[in-house]
């Protein structure tokens, strides 16, 4: 669907379509149930934040590109492909898409510079930190700024992230500890989509969506769950705004 045929229909329409369009071939996975706290973007309680939001210009590129992620350990994998994609990133060769280049996560590590900063297999076992996102981001030219939570805080993130959501052409990744959010368990990685600043909430396209939805979450609960110690690095998780160099 191009963005032409997308301005000539309503929000709440266009978010019917691209719910549907991010949840095919999932719809009837058996996700795990959304603690209270947490609203699903599906929902109509969840399509209604986003026709409210103000800040949501990251949402309709994402959507696009959604990628759901290879393994469990694949977050970061995933979510930097999906910004790639939307950035228009010169991708590498797909051979099952040829003549058509497109990043995915099979061939996102065909590039020499980032094998260099982490082998594949490393991420299969073990993920990546925070710094990784960054470097990995700008082994294909990209800028990426990465920001630790110890060297910020719950009101300039607010502010950051939300005040980003409202340019085109550039993402927000996050990396967060689920359970902090209520959610199974431990660290993730996933692109944020919009900001309801009614109900000051952020959304998170989830990549694990075998696991959950996108869903709405309180910016206070997010930042608990940002500000926690990443122990493969020894520093506090965060986010990272990523757009063309």
């Amino acid at each position: 669907m191009n963005k032409i045929l997308l301005k000539t229909i309503n929000l709440p329409l266009k978010a019917l379509i691209i719910s549907a369009f991010i949840t095919v071939g999932s719809v009837f996975a058996q996700t795990l149930t959304l603690p209270k706290n947490l609203i699903g973007f599906s929902s109509s309680e969840g399509e209604k934040l986003l026709f409210e939001s103000q800040s949501r210009e990251d949402f309709f590129p994402l959507s696009m590109q959604f990628s759901t992620q290879n393994n469990q350990a694949y977050c970061g994998v995933a979510s930097i492909v999906m910004v790639l994609n939307g950035l228009q990133i010169p991708a590498p060769e797909a051979p099952q898409y040829s003549p058509y280049r497109v990043f995915t996560q099979e061939n996102f590590f065909n590039n020499e510079a980032t094998r260099k900063v982490l082998a594949p297999e490393v991420v299969s076992r073990m993920g990546m930190t925070l710094d990784q996102i960054g470097q990995l981001l700008a082994s294909y030219g990209v800028k990426a700024k990465v920001y630790h939570a110890a060297d910020t805080n719950l009101q300039d993130f607010r502010k950051l992230v939300s005040e980003n959501l409202k340019q085109p052409g550039n993402f927000v990744l996050v990396n967060y500890l689920r359970r902090e959010i209520g959610q199974e368990k431990g660290g993730h990685i996933s692109p944020i989509a919009a900001y309801n600043e009614k109900m000051d909430r952020f959304l998170i396209m989830d990549v694990a969506r075998y696991k959950y939805p996108p869903v709405w979450v309180k910016t206070a609960d997010l930042w608990k769950a940002i500000a926690t110690v990443d122990s493969a690095s020894g520093k506090t998780r965060g986010f990272v705004f990523v757009s063309r160099n």
